[in-house]
């Protein structure tokens, strides 16, 4: 079942130019996440690397590599930011199906091993979904009804030391300027309950991608641009304050100003991307499939 609305065209938005890259070379080192250890020399989590499908893992690796190369020009900043050990929470932006690949693809190049969240029709794509299974997928069965169970599984991945990426808008931005919209509470919910019963702040970081919006995948040349921030971590420790008083939950109104934060966050690293100031009139919300005020200060 697919989700309502349907994603604007490539025609919405327009190449990210060279320009632009250029300017954002001069702020950030840019670095191509394409390649092993593309931010120099560090530790490579070796036991999370043995521990999921190493071959089968490498493989696809390398597969996804090679066509993202051949499809785009890839720039990326911050993957110095990426944990070398412990648990930790990557929310990724979801403009294009491109967005699913480029933090995967950085991340595993940086030897780290996430599991990550996906819809669930993906593990029934012929080759590649079955690999995407091997490499650590956790299928997200949409509309099932089982949103506590997906809940539970992800704070049970991060309790026990993997990272996790997720997607928490939930399906492609229904933007029609491609902008993040509303988030899914799921995110806010792992992130508080899993700090909750380690007793520390899980790390959380933003992974803002754009450029592929506008690329013709039957005809991708010349290449588009590509970049992706990996962002420093938000702080969120403050909503961890008398987490021991929480009921089988946190709280819900603590839920909705993490994923507030995090939307607010990935909005302001993708103006910055792009070179320009999301629509003023505020945030595509998909509940409505309209347009929201964002919240003042």
């Amino acid at each position: 079942m697919t989700s309502k609305g349907k994603p604007s065209p490539r025609s919405a938005v327009k190449p990210l130019s060279d320009a632009q890259v250029e300017l954002l070379g001069k702020r950030h080192h840019l670095v191509d996440p394409t390649q092993y250890l593309p931010t120099g020399p560090r530790k490579v989590n070796t036991a999370e690397i043995e521990a999921q499908n190493p071959k089968g893992t490498k493989r696809l690796l390398d597969a996804v590599s090679m066509v993202l190369r051949a499809h785009s020009k890839v720039y990326a900043w911050g993957l110095e930011h990426v944990p070398e050990t412990g648990p930790f929470i990557t929310a990724a932006t979801h403009v294009t199906m491109y967005d699913v690949f480029i933090p995967m693809d950085a991340l595993f190049h940086m030897g780290r091993r996430p599991r990550y969240m996906a819809k669930a029709e993906m593990a029934h794509w012929p080759i590649i979904g079955k690999w995407f299974q091997l490499v650590g997928m956790q299928p997200v069965p949409r509309r099932s009804g089982k949103a506590v169970e997906i809940e539970k599984e992800s704070i049970d991945i991060l309790t026990s030391g993997r990272p996790l990426t997720v997607w928490p808008e939930g399906t492609l931005s229904r933007d029609p300027l491609k902008w993040p919209m509303s988030l899914k509470d799921g995110v806010g919910i792992i992130a508080l309950e899993s700090s909750r019963r380690l007793g520390y702040q899980i790390p959380l970081y933003c992974a803002v991608t754009w450029g592929a919006a506008s690329i013709n995948h039957w005809w991708p040349w010349p290449r588009k641009n590509v970049v992706m921030c990996y962002d420093d971590v938000l702080d969120y420790g403050d909503l961890l304050k008398g987490s021991d008083s929480w009921g089988v939950e946190p709280p819900m109104e603590l839920v909705t100003e993490l994923t507030t934060r995090i939307r607010e966050r990935m909005e302001t690293i993708m103006a910055e991307i792009r070179g320009e100031q999301p629509p003023a009139e505020g945030y595509w919300d998909f509940r409505t499939m309209s347009r929201k005020p964002r919240r003042k200060g």
